[in-house]
């Protein structure tokens, strides 16, 4: 194959590629969070070191004091940040006692309400449908024999909710330059969970083995991920890219089996079946924006 054809190819599939590789690099930085992190600094400490150092980074690379922010935009913006803060950390505890696969479907379930109720159309009944069963698979309600722990499901159902708000304020700041909102928030957010694990881990939080391992885990799970969701968004409309990163779920659970030996059930498997189905048939029957318009990248 000769040099155009390839570069045309690979041009053609970058968008996939950059969603993929984005989803890849959460999970793999998170899995090495739960690995190596958990038992140093726990689920708290844990989170603190890898949205701090989040932020930090994102602040150096975007440097958002370059931009004005007004009052309106201010509040909005620390709403956003609240909410992705929240998020991480009920996520993070979540991970305590889930397989990260499973926590990460069960979190979807906040985008995809978000998405159907701001739709309310008759084909949404669909997705609806088989995001409940999806999760009807997995949460312990005592008639489908789950075995998850309720207090991880409650976690990750907590970061479901976070994460749905997280997207109604960040349309808010929408209008942002996608760094500037996406340093800022990711800033509140930090000051948001690092006294969180500040009071859980104290002083181990200053370990140079904890500071380095969680440098590494921001920026596998946070920089990089960024930065290849905003330059897949360039090249994407929003429904294609909802559709692309419905894999997430999946991606998350054969990284987690392959790192953490966490293996799920066939049934486990079917549900996040399910939960991706619902959340991909969402992304493509979404009314189409206009030209410009794209999704917020996920922050963390």
């Amino acid at each position: 194959m000769s040099a155009s054809p390839l570069r045309s190819l690979l041009h053609r599939f970058f968008p996939f590629l950059a969603v993929l590789g984005s989803v890849t690099a959460l999970g793999i930085g998170t899995s090495w969070a739960k690995h190596l992190l958990f038992p140093v600094v726990g689920a708290q400490g844990t989170t603190a070191v890898r949205v701090g150092f989040s932020a930090l980074l994102v602040l150096l690379l975007w440097r958002p004091w370059r931009w004005h922010l007004s009052r309106a935009d201010a509040r909005a913006v620390m709403l956003y940040g609240a909410a992705l803060g929240g998020m991480n950390l009920m996520f993070y505890m979540s991970l305590r006692t889930l397989p990260f696969g499973l926590a990460v479907a069960i979190e979807f379930a906040g985008p995809l309400a978000v998405a159907i109720w701001s739709s309310r159309r008759a084909v949404d009944f669909v997705w609806v449908a088989l995001a409940i069963a999806g999760l009807g698979m997995l949460l312990p309600l005592g008639l489908n024999g789950s075995t998850l722990d309720p207090v991880g499901v409650f976690y990750a159902l907590g970061a479901a909710v976070f994460w749905g708000l997280y997207i109604v304020f960040g349309k808010r700041a929408g209008h942002l330059h996608a760094g500037h909102s996406v340093s800022l928030g990711l800033l509140v957010a930090a000051l948001v969970v690092v006294p969180v694990g500040v009071v859980h881990a104290g002083a181990a939080l200053l370990s140079p083995a904890v500071l380095l391992i969680g440098v590494a885990v921001a920026a596998v799970s946070s920089a990089i991920p960024i930065s290849l969701e905003m330059m897949a968004l360039k090249r994407l409309p929003k429904e294609a890219f909802g559709i692309m990163i419905s894999m997430e779920p999946a991606v998350a659970a054969l990284v987690a089996m392959a790192l953490l030996g966490e293996h799920l059930s066939v049934v486990q498997w079917l549900a996040i079946g399910c939960i991706m189905a619902a959340s991909m048939g969402s992304a493509m029957t979404a009314a189409r924006p206009a030209a410009a318009d794209r999704a917020a990248p996920q922050a963390a």
